[in-house]
């Protein structure tokens, strides 16, 4: 029987997330023995779930792998925006790609959208699915030209019906100018993976948690290498996770994208005081709000944004000041006249991570190096995560599924060169900036290795808080635990070297690099790093 998910050292955070209270998620074991499939996926979130659901459906035998619960990645952490009007706009895209990239990128996160609902409706998964407007009005200080140059190019890219309006038609907002952007959705992420999990259990399709994939490689028969011994032999290969840790050594994504963690926040507010609808601004980092039920029947407005580059954030005070930010910024722009309705306190805070690349567009499709033919990517979300993880679902599958035609992926489906994970950043010339000042900031990481540490002893260093020390001629990443415990580990991320970093809110070690992080205990939570921090042994407090 499936059991009330349970947030564990695995899962990617410390902070929990509205979507995880009250959810009965199935649960699975470990793989203890080799196994075979058409299909072998690592990562089970909205990715690789529903690359597994389209395959099976089409008869494909499939294996998921996961190290962490089902939902226990970055597709729980979430604000859970179901958007085809793109969170970098329109303007930016068609700007730096041209109009047909502005165009299937409509085309995609809308078709996201439709096989969302298509499945909940076919497979009568109960996860509060709704189809809503979206609204995006402007930032502090921004010009309503702004407005209207994005309405002009939404319209270039197909979305015919975007309005530009002098306030949005909706209550509890202060709006002001905006665009109006129909059939958006919104939905609970861990209800709907939770469906879909039983529905592929019910499909036969072999599900496997609490091991770590170590390596996905292949240009014939594809090899999945877990921790522990067992392996998956399998004709394709799909690395639906936030960032392809199993392959990424080889491909080289980390280069050309960058990433950032954001912060979200659930306000009570009163039933019908804010309309039902999803809402963004032009500032940048962008805030991004919708409303949700809490378990207890309470209203809560889920608000975002603070955004900023990996390891770049210290203590929890810091991270206080980022939800102070956004919690300032919605009380300014949700409530009614004379105060009635105004947003009640802060009832849940949590943090989670977007891929942002260079070009702003996703990588999805077939890995390009020599060992990886028959391997396939769904990473770089850009914020839209769920939208883009379902259409790299749906490319993804389409290529497997159409591999025996012969005929190269941009001719078996239009999506596959805008998305083609081997493409250059210098396709446009506001991708090669981006990606040149993204990369010259990871270099300038190294420079943590001339410096001394956060603090000069260990008795500096709270209970449940970590540091990074001086140690000789290195660096330790010194946590010491709620009882007083120390634990060291080597401060020398186990990827490209860079020097993490303790985040004090999620109570892990981050690195500024390349995005990759590590529980207290040096675990690996999120790639591109595939291998735990070195331990350095721990000690008793006293000792």
């Amino acid at each position: 029987m499936p059991q009330t998910h349970k947030l564990t050292p695995r899962t990617t955070g410390r902070t929990k997330p509205l979507w995880f209270e009250g959810v009965e998620v199935p649960q699975f074991g470990k793989l203890s023995r080799d196994a075979k499939a058409d299909v072998c996926i690592v990562g089970a979130g909205i990715a690789g779930l529903t690359t597994a659901y389209l395959l099976a459906r089409a008869g494909r035998s499939v294996v998921v792998l996961d190290e962490r619960p089902i939902g226990g990645g970055e597709s729980g952490r979430t604000s859970a925006h179901l958007a085809s009007a793109i969170d970098d706009r329109f303007t930016t895209i068609e700007q730096r790609l041209g109009p047909q990239a502005a165009k299937l990128q409509y085309e995609s996160h809308s078709t996201a959208i439709d096989t969302i609902e298509r499945i909940c409706l076919a497979e009568e998964i109960e996860c509060d699915f709704a189809r809503v407007d979206g609204f995006l009005f402007l930032g502090r200080g921004h010009e309503p030209a702004l407005l209207q140059q994005e309405c002009e190019a939404a319209r270039r890219a197909g979305f015919h019906d975007v309005g530009l309006l002098d306030r949005a038609p909706v209550t509890g907002v202060k709006s002001g100018a905006c665009l109006r952007f129909p059939r958006q959705a919104r939905f609970h992420p861990l209800k709907y993976l939770a469906g879909l999990a039983r529905t592929l259990q019910n499909m036969g399709v072999r599900i496997y948690c609490g091991t770590r994939v170590g390596d996905l490689s292949g240009d014939g028969p594809v090899l999945a290498k877990l921790e522990g011994g067992p392996l998956v032999h399998a004709r394709h290969g799909v690395a639906a996770t936030n960032v392809p840790a199993p392959i990424d050594n080889w491909l080289a994504i980390y280069t050309k994208q960058a990433s950032y963690r954001s912060y979200v926040i659930g306000m009570e507010v009163q039933a019908g005081v804010v309309s039902d609808a999803l809402y963004w601004d032009t500032e940048d980092p962008y805030h991004y709000v919708r409303l949700a039920a809490a378990p207890d029947g309470r209203t809560l407005l889920v608000v975002g944004g603070a955004d900023h580059r990996v390891g770049t954030l210290g203590s929890s005070k810091e991270a206080d000041g980022r939800f102070a930010e956004i919690e300032g910024w919605a009380r300014d722009r949700f409530c009614t006249e004379h105060g009635k309705g105004a947003l009640g306190p802060v009832a849940i805070r949590w943090s989670g991570q977007v891929a942002e690349p260079d070009d702003g567009v996703a990588f999805l499709g077939r890995v390009p190096t020599a060992h990886h033919r028959n391997c396939f990517v769904i990473t770089g979300d850009s914020g839209m995560g769920l939208t883009g993880g379902t259409a790299g679902a749906i490319l993804v599958s389409e290529l497997i599924l159409r591999e025996g035609e012969g005929k190269p992926d941009h001719e078996v489906h239009p999506w596959a060169a805008l998305y083609d994970p081997a493409r250059s950043p210098a396709r446009s010339l506001g991708a090669t900036v981006e990606f040149l000042k993204e990369n010259a900031a990871a270099a300038a990481s190294f420079s943590e290795y001339l410096t001394g540490g956060d603090v000069a002893s260990i008795e500096e260093i709270p209970h449940g808080s970590g540091a990074v020390m001086r140690d000789g001629a290195g660096k330790s990443a010194v946590y010491r635990d709620e009882r007083g415990e120390i634990h060291k580990c080597s401060a020398i991320c186990t990827h490209l070297k860079c020097i993490v970093r303790w985040n004090g809110l999620e109570k892990s070690w981050d690195c500024p690099c390349h995005g990759s992080r590590f529980d207290p205990y040096g675990r690996v939570l999120m790639g591109p790093a595939v291998d735990d921090l070195a331990p350095q042994g721990s000690e008793e407090e006293g000792k």
